[in-house]
């Protein structure tokens, strides 16, 4: 029994779009991933840097357009704070960038299979 050629094509036409849609989000995903890897390295070279400040030494953070003066401690208690949610950040966008491929795979071997079979069901 085979499939009727405009059904055979509606169907590598929806697989195809799925296909596309997967890539373009893998990529999307990607270049996430690398930002939030650059920001956690920046948030461990500043922490190594305060960390060898003597602890009387005054700290201040830019907020916008002004500066404001924070104990190390608690500069140091946020820098670790937003470097632990940053690294979950990259497991839950690695975590997506596994079923996007996965995605992506699937509807390629899909349009092989059909192709394949040469539309019969």
């Amino acid at each position: 029994m085979s499939i009727p050629n405009e059904a055979l094509q509606r169907l590598v036409q929806e697989i195809e779009i799925q296909a596309i849609q997967a890539q373009q989000q893998i990529s999307t995903v990607k270049s996430q991933i690398a930002l939030k890897q650059r920001e956690i390295r920046m948030l461990q070279l500043t922490s190594s840097e305060v960390s060898t400040l003597p602890a009387d030494t005054p700290v201040y953070e830019g907020v916008g357009k002004m500066f404001v003066f924070n104990p190390i401690p608690d500069v140091e208690k946020r820098l670790t704070t937003e470097t632990s949610e940053l690294k979950a950040d990259v497991e839950n966008l690695g975590k997506k960038l596994l079923y996007l491929e996965t995605t992506h795979k699937n509807s390629r071997e899909h349009i092989d299979q059909i192709f394949k079979s040469g539309g019969k069901a």
